[in-house]
C-alpha cells in the first residue's frame, strides 16, 4: 500500500491531505473482500461513469494477471474436456462489485413509480448484506439519492466510503470514511477522484492477486 500511495502523491501532491482517508478506505475494502463481501457503488452523471469504471477495474485484471486457481481449472477441464482449457484460460478472478447506476430498467421504473431520491437506497436494500462495502460518489457530498443510499447502508450494517469534494457535504457525517479532495468545482473534484480510485483498485489487486 505504501508504494502505491507514494506513487499517487508524487503525481498529485495536493492529495496528501487525503492520505489517511484513502488508506483507511483501502483497509475497509481489503477486510471486506477477505470476509467474502462485495462492493456496491452509486453516483450520478460523471460519478455514475466512475462507478462503472471502478467495477471494470475490480472485476477483471487491471495491472496484474488474475488466472483462475488451479483447482477450478482442473474442475473445468474435467467437466468440459472439449473446451475446459479455453474456459480456464479466458477467465479472470474478480473482486465482486456492482454499479447501482448501471441498471437502467430498474432505475427508471423505480424513479417513475416511487421517487428518484430513493433509487440507490432501494438497490442497497435489495443487494446489501451486513459487512458489504458501499462507495458513494458525489462531488458536493449532498446528492440526495446517494446520501439516502448511505443512510440505508449504515442502518443495515454495511461499511460506507464517500468520495467527494472539499466540504464533504452531508456525506462526511454519514460515511465511515470520507475522502474529501481539496477542490470545490465539479470538474476539479472529478479529476482527482479518478487517480484515487485507480490507486485503491491497484492496492486491492496487489493484495489479492500479486504472486
Amino acid at each position: 500500500m505504501e508504494q502505491e500511495m507514494e506513487r499517487l502523491l508524487r503525481k498529485y501532491p495536493d492529495l496528501e491531505v487525503c492520505r489517511n482517508d484513502i488508506e483507511q478506505a483501502a483497509h475497509f475494502l481489503i477486510k471486506g473482500y477477505k470476509s467474502g463481501k462485495k462492493t456496491l457503488l452509486c453516483g450520478n452523471g460523471g460519478s455514475a461513469s466512475d462507478c462503472d469504471h471502478i467495477v471494470g477495474e475490480l472485476m477483471k485484471g487491471f495491472t496484474l494477471k488474475r488466472p483462475v486457481d488451479s483447482l477450478f481449472e482442473k474442475e473445468l477441464k474435467e467437466a468440459f474436456p472439449e473446451n475446459g482449457e479455453f474456459l480456464a484460460q479466458n477467465l479472470q478472478q474478480g473482486l465482486p462489485a456492482i454499479s447501482l447506476a448501471s441498471h437502467s430498467a430498474l432505475s427508471t421504473a423505480f424513479i417513475n413509480d416511487v421517487t428518484p431520491e430513493m433509487v440507490f437506497a432501494q438497490q442497497v436494500y435489495g443487494y446489501g448484506e451486513a459487512g458489504d462495502m458501499v462507495i458513494g460518489i458525489s462531488t458536493s457530498g449532498n446528492s440526495a439519492n446517494v446520501v439516502n443510499a448511505l443512510k440505508v447502508s449504515k442502518a443495515m450494517g454495511l461499511r460506507t466510503i464517500g468520495l467527494t469534494g472539499e466540504s464533504g457535504g452531508e456525506m462526511k457525517e454519514i460515511c465511515d470514511v470520507t475522502i474529501r479532495v481539496p477542490w470545490t468545482e465539479t470538474l476539479d473534484v472529478q479529476e482527482r477522484h479518478l487517480p484515487i480510485y485507480h490507486s485503491l483498485c491497484i492496492i486491492l489487486e496487489k493484495e489479492f492477486f500479486n504472486e
